[in-house]
């Protein structure tokens, strides 16, 4: 019995000797096992002599060969201070003499600095403004209200062709240039609501939208026949300006008309209409507000034939 239980526990042993993970043997391979390293048909040598900027070399020639291109193709330079590029401004022109962010205002402040410059739009809301800033070239959009700018001279806005919209509301502008807004020719929208203009200045017939309410223009201040080359002009707001007349002859492209709270107090037959025609009819006209004026729209009802609405005012 002993017997056969030795005999069964010397085979579960060998068995699990057997299973057990036989880690890999170094093969040497005799052709070359006893033969000195000198003598080896590959051998590596040594020198004593090489220097340790030279093995960097070696070494970088190891890397793949994708970044080894990348390194040998890339060009490498050392920008000293004196030779850094020139920096640009907002529309991509030299910034040398004029600051990085902008031409100089008169307080010594680049305009992009001062305003805020978003894309080809300058905003300068609020800033304390006494005149209009230096703008970039590309300028499309330009918004400075809430300022104290008291006058828009010649060269304001000059060589500014891109300029889309101006914003002048709430500053103390009462002189305008005659020529300051006559010259951009992309501008459409030209708000001058709340200064104290008494006297338009010449229009870009690129005009659709122009609004000069709250200002001093009184009986002289429009010329005659102001918007009458205004071909593409859809709203015309006049409020608060102390007229006593509708500025005519009035652009066929005109959509709103806002003349309310002036001191407006007679119209005639062919304001809006054409008296001998009474076939003509004035579509695009919808909006006509003259409420807040001295006038009894009663009185002339005939005034109002070729309109697709009726104004907005007094009828007593």
């Amino acid at each position: 019995m002993n017997t056969f239980v030795n005999a069964f526990l010397g085979f579960f042993i060998f068995e699990s000797v057997g299973a057990a993970h036989v880690t890999d043997t170094i093969i040497y391979d005799s052709e070359f096992y006893d033969i000195p390293l000198e003598e080896l048909p590959h051998p590596f040598v040594y020198d004593e002599n090489k220097q340790f900027d030279e093995v960097k070399a070696e070494i970088g020639t190891a890397l793949p060969s994708t970044i080894q291109e990348i390194y040998s193709s890339a060009t490498l330079t050392e920008e000293t201070e004196d030779e850094a590029p020139t920096p640009k401004l907002i529309d991509g022109s030299s910034a040398q003499g004029s600051g990085v962010l902008g031409l100089q205002t008169q307080d010594g402040l680049p305009t992009c600095l001062l305003c805020t410059c978003l894309g080809t739009t300058v905003y300068c809301d609020d800033r304390e403004l006494d005149a209009v800033p230096p703008l970039p070239k590309k300028t499309t959009h330009f918004y400075s209200r809430y300022n104290r700018i008291r006058k828009i001279s010649r060269n304001d806005f000059a060589n500014l062709n891109n300029l889309k919209k101006i914003d002048l509301t709430a500053n103390f502008i009462s002189d305008i240039h005659k020529d300051a807004f006559r010259r951009l020719p992309q501008l459409q929208e030209l708000v001058l609501h709340d200064n104290r203009i008494r006297q338009l200045p010449e229009l870009p017939s690129t005009l659709t939208f122009f609004d000069v309410s709250k200002n001093r223009l009184g009986h002289k201040g429009i010329r005659n026949e102001a918007f009458k080359d205004l071909n593409e002009l859809q709203h015309l707001y006049i409020t608060d300006n102390n007229l006593d007349h509708i500025p005519l002859p009035l652009p066929e492209s005109l959509q709103a008309l806002h003349l309310q709270n002036n001191n407006i107090q007679e119209m005639h037959e062919d304001t809006f209409c054409k008296m001998r025609d009474f076939t003509y009819v004035r579509r695009a006209l919808e909006d006509i507000r003259l409420d807040g004026n001295p006038i009894n729209l009663s009185k002339t009802p005939y005034a109002y034939m070729c309109l697709p609405r009726l104004p907005v005012g007094n009828l007593i």
